[in-house]
């Protein structure tokens, strides 16, 4: 089996980042795990990918420093969550964004 597809989408709502992993299975399928711990499922990555992006979500590898700039953080020392599990990938899900600049 291989290792799924896993894509990093964020999205900001004030001062919080809200991530959501958008993960493309073998079968074609496409699974999005929100901020909610809920996983939704689509019959592709394109069906994923626009309901991502009419929820304001942007891809994680397809922002550059501007983009960084208008969600207020800072493209060097932010990364996806990483966790063991869903459970513990949960409550990394979401994260105050530094107010300033370093």
């Amino acid at each position: 089996m291989s290792i799924p597809d896993d894509q990093w989408w964020l999205a900001a709502l004030g001062d919080t980042l809200v991530w959501a992993r958008l993960r493309v299975l073998e079968s074609g399928n496409a699974n999005v795990f929100d901020a909610r711990g809920e996983t939704l499922v689509y019959d592709d990555e394109d069906s994923a990918r626009m309901a991502l992006l009419d929820a304001e979500f942007r891809a994680f590898d397809g922002l550059d420093d501007d983009d960084a700039a208008q969600l207020g953080l800072d493209l060097d020392s932010t990364e996806p969550p990483e966790a063991e599990s869903d459970e513990e990938l949960l409550p990394l899900m979401t994260e105050k964004v530094a107010g300033g600049h370093a």
